[in-house]
């Protein structure tokens, strides 16, 4: 039997806000990418291309800061079971470091398609 209170919005709201703002406060690597985020945000409200093209770049775009607050979960739970230097838990980590590595690929790949596609053809 798990350990888990009833399910409710709000409180669940607030755990995600809570952890949102220990982001902020602890992961440079999130605060970096959410400027970048917030940065081209308005490229891609006023940008003319098709609603897909934009689907694409703000799932693309999202997709690095979802990575990384993976990764970050990846870190912290490793950190918590052992703080001494451990192969399973370097690869353990390097592999999350994978998962953000690959959403900026995704990130870069896509929006430098569609800006190819808008400017040059």
């Amino acid at each position: 039997m798990r350990n888990q209170p009833k399910y409710n919005f709000f409180k669940n709201t607030s755990y995600a806000l809570n952890g949102i703002v220990d982001l902020l406060k602890t992961e440079t690597s999130f605060k970096i990418e959410l400027i970048i985020v917030v940065l081209l945000l308005p490229v891609l409200i006023f940008i003319d291309t098709t609603l897909v093209n934009k689907l694409l770049m703000f799932i693309s775009l999202f997709g690095m800061l979802i990575a990384e607050t993976i990764n970050s979960a990846i870190e912290r739970t490793v950190d918590l079971v052992t703080l001494e230097h451990h192969i399973m838990a370097k690869r353990a980590k390097d592999v999350g470091s994978a998962i953000v590595f690959f959403s900026i690929i995704v990130f870069v790949v896509t929006w430098l398609s569609i800006f190819y596609v808008i400017f040059f053809q």
